[in-house]
């Protein structure tokens, strides 16, 4: 945690809905556990208005809405935030097409080709950041790595075993 950070206004625990998950592939499984980890690890994440935290996060899908459950650290809760997915619609379709080349692109493709799928896979992954902390303003406070990662956990809930 950087040392500027107020060490209220953090995420120590993070958990996806057991109901809404959609398993995914290894590799998707993989990426999900270090978007968990580096959540946890760094992280800048407030209740607008609330002086409380650090926070618990269960993140899921209600009516097929994004739901954010936020709890304080000992499971009281605090708010609950309903999100319409519609917004993330296409970036999310367009996500998972990527992801998609690039996880077959790394078991043949070039280093060249890898990093070009990648760069886009990273610049789609940035636009959903910058549309979650758009959709989140005045609900909660997060900063663009947070939501980054935050946007992982959101396109796991979507992924199909």
């Amino acid at each position: 945690m950087a040392p500027h950070v107020d060490p209220r206004k953090r995420l120590v625990s993070i958990t996806l809905d057991e109901g809404s998950i959609g398993r995914g592939g290894p590799e998707q499984e993989h990426e999900r556990a270090i978007a968990i980890f580096d959540l946890i690890e760094s992280n800048n994440f407030a209740v607008a208005g609330h002086d409380g935290g650090p926070y618990t996060l269960t993140v899921g899908l209600l009516a097929n809405k994004l739901a954010f459950d936020i709890r304080d650290e000992q499971g009281q809760p605090v708010t609950a935030h309903i999100l319409s997915l519609t917004p993330f619609r296409r970036v999310v379709k367009d996500y998972f097409l990527i992801c998609e080349s690039y996880y077959q692109a790394i078991r043949t493709a070039s280093p060249s080709q890898i990093e070009a799928i990648d760069m886009g896979r990273r610049g789609l992954h940035n636009e959903a950041a910058e549309l979650l902390i758009e959709r989140l303003e005045g609900k909660l406070e997060v900063d663009f790595d947070t939501a980054r990662r935050l946007f992982t956990l959101i396109s796991a809930l979507h992924w199909k075993g």
